[in-house]
C-alpha cells in the first residue's frame, strides 16, 4: 500500500527518470531572447565555410550546426534535440549572429503551391520528431 509520500515508490528503480543536471537556461546563460528574428518555420542552414568554434562535440551548438546541413526549421531543431523552443531560438540566434548559420526566407502571401507543400512537409517532419 502506498503512503503517498514518494511518487516513485511503486516503480522499479530502472524506470525512474534521472534528473536533468543542466537546466535549459544554463545553455543560454539565462537569456530568453535573441536579437535575430526567428520564425518557428524558418529554415536554418549551415554557412560554408563554417566559422571555427571551440565547443565540445556534445555541445548543443555543435549538434544544431550538424542538423542544419539539411535546412530544418527552428521548430524541428528544437524537437530533434529535445530542447525547449525558447532555448533553441536563443542558441540558433547566437549561431546566426556568429556567422555559423543563416536563415532562409519564410513564406509570404505570394508563395507557390509547391512552397506551401514543402512548408507543410517540414512541419509534419518536425511534429513527428516530437
Amino acid at each position: 500500500m502506498s503512503t503517498g509520500t514518494n511518487r516513485y515508490e511503486d516503480i522499479p528503480e530502472r524506470d525512474i527518470p534521472s534528473p536533468n543536471l543542466a537546466r535549459p537556461y544554463t545553455l543560454t546563460a539565462g537569456r530568453t531572447r535573441t536579437e535575430v528574428y526567428l520564425p518557428l518555420e524558418a529554415p536554418v542552414h549551415t554557412n560554408v565555410p563554417i566559422a571555427p568554434n571551440m565547443w565540445p562535440t556534445n555541445d548543443a551548438r555543435t549538434k544544431i550546426i550538424g542538423l542544419c546541413t539539411n535546412g530544418p526549421s527552428v521548430a524541428e531543431i528544437s524537437a530533434r534535440l529535445g530542447l525547449p523552443l525558447g532555448v533553441t531560438r536563443v542558441l540558433v540566434g547566437d549561431l546566426v549572429e556568429a556567422g555559423n548559420l543563416r536563415l532562409s526566407a519564410t513564406l509570404d502571401d505570394d508563395a507557390t503551391a509547391a512552397e506551401r507543400r514543402e512548408l507543410i512537409g517540414r512541419t509534419l517532419r518536425g511534429l513527428r520528431a516530437l
